[in-house]
């Protein structure tokens, strides 16, 4: 957070006149919510990720248990998750009935380990969510291939991949669906929000009814033939709108997160030139090319001068934000006790003392980057 105290906060928005601009002229309308701002986000997030259905929520949470709902993943299945990732992930598949079963990382990615997927593979198991941790793609090619020779769903947590891309193809086109994040933190943000994309029209169907308790006609077509009240309900649905003041703002940043995912792009590899070969510190994976460079997370490794949390500290003293993603689910109370795990988990419990994200921002100006760069070189050296 930006204070008087913090030279370089670890995170600022970017939302800019032209944003505010539209926001002002969607709360002008008479419609606020499931309006044609709505459609015409979903309708440019679609071609913008070359998928054939865009379906606009509330957020990444309610995208995910929508997903699984559609999929049908009930009480007593089980979905194998990463371990490093945001309580989202666990929590929407507790939220289906389901069981979450926390598989191991790749070390070098920070992704879930396809090995490790296979490991935790049982009779139960019904999906498999794969995040693109800090925006560099899963091995989508072994997870597919998984997936096939078990006859398992894919759900693509695509929170951090607004602009990645596996083998020339945008996330969240892999599997059943792909799931992403408007949070102010992300690269492309409408406050709250979130939009599930899907190449499968009876899941698109599905999506599109369930976010708005289920009814099968919208506030648009209810007032502009018929009577208003006539409406049927044929699944359980829930109240995971977008209105059209954030579908207004996600049109708005829609059109500049290419240039924006530039400037972290250029970011990210001036760090990489300026922190390579400095003793203790392991960097991100180089595989920068097709990712949306949403986290610059470096390694802390157990030969340097200082630990994680004392170069945090240091960092913290003078002016620079930083933090850690994430602690893994493992680690809390209500994932030890209604999630399972059949490997050790190794890899995750390394990292986990070692990982810190810096600043990383459209905003982030060339001298307040060097500042970061220069406080991490005092404090290894």
């Amino acid at each position: 957070m930006k204070n008087k105290e913090m030279n370089v906060p670890f995170f600022l928005p970017f939302i800019d006149k032209s944003d505010i601009s539209e926001i002002k002229n969607a709360a002008l309308s008479t419609l606020l919510t499931n309006g044609p701002k709505l459609d015409r986000f979903e309708k440019q997030f679609q071609k913008f990720t070359n998928s054939k259905y865009a379906i606009g929520v509330s957020n990444a949470t309610s995208a995910l248990h929508i997903s699984l709902k559609a999929l049908e993943i009930s009480s007593g299945d089980e979905v194998i998750i990463p371990d490093l990732t945001f309580a989202a992930t666990a929590n929407s598949v507790l939220q289906s009935g389901a069981i979450p079963v926390i598989a191991d990382i790749d070390e070098e990615t920070l992704n879930i380990s396809p090995d490790s997927i296979i490991k935790n593979l049982s009779k139960k198991t019904k999906a498999i969510i794969p995040v693109h941790f800090a925006g560099t793609p899963c091995n989508m090619k072994e997870i597919v291939k998984i997936a096939k020779n078990h006859s398992l769903k894919i759900i693509e947590d695509c929170a951090h991949g607004i602009g990645t891309y596996f083998n020339k193809k945008h996330v969240g086109n892999f599997g059943d669906t792909g799931c992403f994040s408007f949070y102010p933190t992300k690269n492309l943000t409408t406050i709250e929000g979130g939009m599930i994309i899907t190449n499968n029209k009876k899941i698109a169907k599905y999506a599109h009814l369930v976010r708005n308790h289920g009814l099968t006609r919208t506030l648009i077509n209810r007032y502009s033939s018929g009577k208003p009240w006539e409406y049927d309900i044929e699944n359980i649905g829930y109240n995971y709108r977008i209105d059209e003041l954030r579908s207004a703002l996600g049109i708005s940043q829609l059109k500049k997160v290419k240039a924006l995912n530039k400037k972290r792009l250029k970011i990210y590899q001036y760090y990489n030139e300026k922190l390579k070969n400095m003793s203790g510190l392991i960097l991100p994976n180089k595989n920068y090319l097709n990712n949306s460079c949403h986290l610059y997370v470096v390694r802390i490794s157990s030969d340097a001068k200082i630990s994680r949390d004392k170069l945090f500290n240091y960092l913290q003293k003078n002016g620079i934000g930083s933090t850690v993603h994430y602690k893994p689910l493992h680690e809390f109370t209500l994932f030890k006790k209604y999630s399972i795990h059949r490997d050790e988990l190794s890899t995750t419990k390394k990292i986990y003392n070692e990982i810190l994200s810096l600043p990383l921002y459209p905003q982030l100006s060339k001298s307040k980057q060097n500042y970061v760069i220069e406080h991490i070189r005092k404090a290894l050296i």
